[in-house]
């Protein structure tokens, strides 16, 4: 390996280090309905967000809740001693990206063919603490 490769890779790794993040992929919801939760959320304090997520009627909110909780648990097990609680934490980034898509025929009027498309997404949810 090369000296600038071995360099940034040692960087990144020291990034890794202090970024707290966790990732949903292939989430059978459509990114259109993932996206108005993840707009409810974004920048909200964790534990305000969690009471938003938990009292949302929409089934997108139950994974993002879930995603929350392990991003949570992602902190507290690079942090160890120190609780979330405590530390202040806020939702920094969240997005959400289109994932792989079921394509399917459906039978339409006068021998033509309808296709459905069910769509899955990917979310990435990454914490900061506000000092």
């Amino acid at each position: 390996m090369g000296n600038r490769k071995k360099q940034a890779a040692d960087t990144r790794k020291e990034e890794m280090k202090t970024t707290y993040l966790a990732k949903l992929n292939n989430c059978p919801t459509s990114p259109r309905k993932m996206r108005l939760v993840a707009d409810m959320v974004r920048g909200a304090d964790i534990f305000k967000a969690l009471s938003m997520l938990q009292y949302t009627n929409k089934e997108a909110a139950i994974r993002m809740e879930k995603l929350l909780r392990s991003a949570i648990a992602n902190w507290e097990a690079k942090n160890e001693g120190e609780r979330a609680d405590e530390a202040n934490l806020y939702i920094k980034e969240v997005f959400v990206d289109s994932g792989t898509m079921l394509k399917r025929i459906r039978t339409a009027p006068q021998g033509r063919a309808h296709r459905i498309r069910k769509r899955s997404n990917h979310v990435t949810l990454v914490l900061g603490s506000r000092n």
